[in-house]
């Protein structure tokens, strides 16, 4: 009786809460502003506020949680409860994680095709937006205790081959640089693959092509 009252009583708490939350993140106008900068598209057009209440409640009833369990004592079942208490706070930051996340590469994608004039940038922008959210998943990932030491090493790689891989002219004007023939032991492509990509514009006598070192 006393852990469904400490249950019933979290739940109210929380309920009022969250909902305080709510109102205030309206009233000072989180919603419009985030509506109003093309990012709640991110979130499935959701209102942060709304969110935000939400996941206030259900934390400040994972607390109560916590102790109703105490309460309950019920050997190994208390002990696995309590391990499940102790792991919901960690499920509400990884969906907060995810949640400011996907906000970000919203706002990072919106941004760079409104301010950048350069040719492909709304490809690049797409790239990056999708390069931060699947940063930001194994993020949330590793919060709640799943191993992504794997995936965290593909992500370096995949960033490696990008920093050290091609760099492709997007507009006249500009150099680019592919690492080939290296004599150290730093990352590069290898020769005949940078061979076989470069023959065909090599070979073109239409194209004007100036380099360093071929």
């Amino acid at each position: 009786v006393a852990a469904l009252i400490i249950l019933i009583l979290g739940y109210l708490i929380g309920f009022i809460m969250g909902h305080a939350v709510r109102i205030i993140l309206q009233k000072i106008g989180i919603d419009a502003q985030v509506q109003k900068s093309k990012l709640t598209k991110a979130i499935g057009n959701a209102h942060i506020s709304v969110l935000v209440g939400e996941i206030t409640k259900w934390y400040i009833f994972v607390i109560f949680l916590q102790s109703a369990v105490d309460v309950l004592r019920l050997g190994t079942l208390s002990v696995i409860l309590t391990q499940f208490a102790l792991w919901l706070p960690d499920v509400i930051a990884a969906v907060l994680i995810v949640i400011f996340g996907l906000l970000f590469a919203q706002y990072v994608d919106l941004k760079l095709q409104e301010t950048s004039k350069v040719k492909g940038s709304n490809m690049w922008g797409k790239v990056l937006k999708w390069a931060i959210t699947l940063i930001v998943v194994v993020i949330a990932l590793g919060q709640i205790g799943i191993d992504v030491s794997l995936l965290e090493n593909v992500i370096l790689l995949i960033i490696g081959a990008f920093a050290v891989g091609i760099a492709l002219a997007i507009e006249p004007g500009r150099p680019a640089y592919i690492p080939l023939a290296h004599d150290d032991a730093s990352p590069q492509l290898p020769r005949e693959f940078v061979l076989n990509a470069l023959k065909p514009i090599l070979e073109n006598r239409a194209d004007m092509v100036i380099g360093s070192r071929f």
